[in-house]
Parts: structure tokens; C-alpha cells; sequence
């Protein structure tokens, strides 16, 4: 198909894809991030044991049913439990135990009186007011019962749930495989940011920064070596990585120049084209290939627009991929602080800063090749086609980065 709408785009590309069902067993350290590929219920109590939830003495209710700042009671204290050494001592009339947090509830007690509610006298302690059954007393399984279903499948593991899942004793995990993503960017003029830049040529951004904006949502990543503007040397690379990849992202050489090779490419490896350019500014040219039922998507070789066309695009292939919901792209309406008066004959994405329901723009050019502007940049304004230019406090919609 070609230049079609940014939604078709989308629709297309996800009804192209299925999400990877390959599961892997990891370290529980290793798991933050991951989506959870199995239901899990907790195999044992938490706390295992009845316990203290403060520092005290711990005792039976029923002796303090007559204490009073007029008539205090003495009770001796037999033994001292501190959290992770319980006692096997069980309490007798007028017998406490000395309790530290987190301390095993001992035998024959039902309650803990606070250190500083109490007075120590030898190996005594007095006691001067009531105390009621189960006062100050954390029981067995009060945060979570065995059997309890504590995460679902789907679940996007953070440092809660690993809490939670370390809380249980469990030391790996089921997750889904993360997706693999090549990146491979064309073009004679680009050469290494590591090497010495001679004259004509251009230092790789793309590669970096969408192999950075990838690991940051998650992903691992494949750089494949650039092979210039050669289509049957990137076609090559590409027949040659693709096995390895659940997605492959190229830049540079989608549009109609003499050096745009992506077309001559995917016909080099008999890749299945879905669509070629979609109706929006930057990164009109993109380009969405099946090849090997794996998906390509070609970008743009302008920084920004490979970048705005990858959260457009790429975001939403890469949430159903990976089952990974929270890296959708999200949109909210915000008011305008500054004017932006450039008429829209297409439909335009623009560099903003998002802050509290308002979006300002950022010093700098907006083309498609720049860059620095878009440093303290945090989402995109979606302007329509036909748009005759924005003014302060227009509501506009947001794509939030």
C-alpha cells in the first residue's frame, strides 16, 4: 500500500505480527522489566509465623486484666526472642518474654506490650494498663495466605512484585523472551562515531540513538554493521542476521533519491512489502516489510524523523511483540504556551515539552534532520493536516515520548 494514513499504518503492522510466546526461566535478580509468563501463587504465609510488630514483651492477655497505674503488675521474664531466633520456652501465669520486631510470637502468648508502655525492673517487668487478646499481634499469613494468586501472567515485573516474589522465596522466575531488534543503518556517508571523521562523511546518530531509545524501553539489541548504499551488500546482511531477530529497524534509503536502496533491497530478498510512505511529516518515507514472517521497518535517515516515526510506529510493534502494554504510545490533550505559526499542508508532528496538561516548544529548528533541539523534548504535538498554525492556549493532542 502506499501513503496511507499513520492509523492504517499501524493497523497493518499489527495484524502482520503475533506476540513471542517463547518462555524463558531467569534469576529473580535478573527479572526486573520482564513480563510474567505464568500465574503466581504463593507457595507459602507471609509472615510464616505469628509475630511481633514491635519491640516489647510479649505475654497473655488474661494476666493483665487488673493492671492500673494503682495496681501495676510484676511479671518475670523467662526468656529473650529476637527476629529469626525464636524461643522454646511457652509462657506461664505472670511470665513474659522480651520481643524484638519481627521476633516469633512465643507459645502461651497473645499479645506484646510496647518497651516503652512497661516498666524493667531486674528480671521483671510491670505492666499498668490492660491489654486486649491479640493487642500489637501480627499473625501468620496476614499479608499473604498460601494459595493466594499474588501476580498474573502479563504482568510487567518492577521492584514491587520483585518484592513480593523474593517475600516467597522464589528464586527464578517464568518471563516471556524479549524481543531481539537488528538495527542497520545505510549509507556511504555514514561512518562510526569511534573513528576519525573525514571530509564528506557524517557520524552515525541513527544507530545510537534508536539502539539507546530501545534499551531504555527494554530491548535487546543487534547492531548489524552498516554496508554502505550497496543494495546486495545489505541485502546480504540482511538474509545473514534475520534469523536471529524478532524485528529489524533500518534507516536512510526509503525515499527516491539515487541512493535510496531499500526498495532494490527487499526485492533482492524477496521480502513482502505491506506499505511505503505514510501520510505524515518528518519520516514520510517509511517503508514495512515481511520477511521470513519477520517484520522490517525502514525509517527516514533524518535523526528526527527516524526518531518520531520509530515512537509512532515501531512503539506499538514492539508492545504486541513483547506482550509488553506499558510501552504503548500514550496520548493526552494539553494548552499551547507558545504560537507555532508554520502552516500544515500534511499532518505534522512537532518536538514539545510536556509538563502538567501544557506543552511549550523548544528553542532550536524543528527540521527533520536536527537533533539538538529535541534534547529536553519529552513528547510530540500531532498536528492535523490543513492546520493554518498553532496559537498560545490552543488545546492540542500529545504523544507523550
Amino acid at each position: 500500500m502506499y501513503n496511507i494514513e499513520l492509523e492504517e499504518a499501524i493497523g497493518l503492522i499489527l495484524n502482520s505480527i503475533e506476540a513471542i510466546e517463547d518462555v524463558e526461566v531467569i534469576d529473580l535478580q535478573d527479572a526486573l522489566g520482564r513480563i510474567l509468563a505464568e500465574d503466581f501463587y504463593a507457595p507459602v504465609d507471609n509472615p510464616p509465623f505469628d509475630r511481633s510488630p514491635l519491640d516489647g514483651f510479649a505475654l497473655r492477655s488474661v494476666d493483665t486484666a487488673n493492671a492500673s497505674e494503682d495496681k501495676p503488675v510484676k511479671f518475670k521474664v523467662i526468656d529473650r526472642v529476637y527476629a529469626g531466633s525464636p524461643s522454646s520456652k511457652s509462657l506461664g501465669s505472670f511470665e513474659a518474654i522480651r520481643i524484638m520486631t519481627g521476633g516469633k510470637i512465643p507459645a502461651g502468648a497473645d499479645c506484646v506490650i510496647r518497651l516503652e508502655d512497661c516498666e524493667v525492673v531486674g528480671d521483671g517487668v510491670i505492666i499498668k494498663n490492660k491489654l486486649e487478646a491479640f493487642q500489637n499481634y501480627c499473625f501468620q499469613g496476614e499479608d499473604i495466605k498460601r494459595g493466594n494468586l499474588l501476580l498474573e501472567k502479563g504482568t510487567k515485573l518492577n521492584a514491587i512484585h520483585l518484592g513480593v516474589l523474593g517475600s516467597m522465596g522464589q528464586a527464578r522466575v517464568k518471563a516471556f523472551r524479549k524481543p531481539r531488534v537488528g538495527i542497520l543503518v545505510t549509507g556511504d556517508e555514514i561512518i562510526d562515531y569511534t573513528e576519525p571523521l573525514l571530509d564528506g562523511k557524517i557520524y552515525d546518530t541513527n544507530g545510537i540513538l534508536l539502539a539507546s531509545r530501545l534499551r531504555e524501553l527494554g530491548f535487546e539489541v543487534i547492531k548489524i554493521d552498516g554496508q554502505g548504499d550497496c543494495p546486495k551488500a545489505v541485502a546480504q546482511a540482511i538474509k545473514e542476521n534475520m534469523d536471529a531477530l524478532d524485528l529489524l529497524i533500518t534507516t536512510g534509503g526509503v525515499s527516491v533519491g539515487d541512493k535510496d536502496i531499500l526498495h532494490e533491497v527487499i526485492d533482492l530478498i524477496g521480502g513482502k512489502r505491506l506499505f511505503w510512505r505514510v501520510r505524515l511529516k518528518p519520516g514520510t518515507p517509511a517503508m514495512y516489510t515481511i520477511f521470513k514472517d519477520k517484520p522490517i521497518l525502514s525509517l527516514s535517515g533524518n535523526p528526527f524523523a527516524a526518531l518520531a516515526t520509530f515512537e509512532l510506529l515501531c512503539r506499538p510493534l514492539l508492545a504486541k511483540l513483547s506482550k509488553d502494554t506499558t510501552i504503548k504510545t500514550k496520548r493526552v490533550k494539553a494548552i499551547m504556551l507558545d504560537d507555532f505559526n508554520k502552516k500544515s499542508k500534511n499532518r505534522r508532528f512537532i518536538r514539545c515539552i510536556y509538563k502538567d496538561g501544557r506543552v511549550g516548544l523548544p528553542k532550536g529548528g524543528h527540521s527533520s534532520g536536527m537533533l539538538l533541539s529535541m534534547k529536553d523534548c519529552n513528547a510530540l504535538i500531532d498536528i492535523e493536516a490543513g492546520n493554518m498554525g498553532l496559537k498560545k492556549n490552543d488545546i492540542v493532542d500529545v504523544v507523550i515520548l
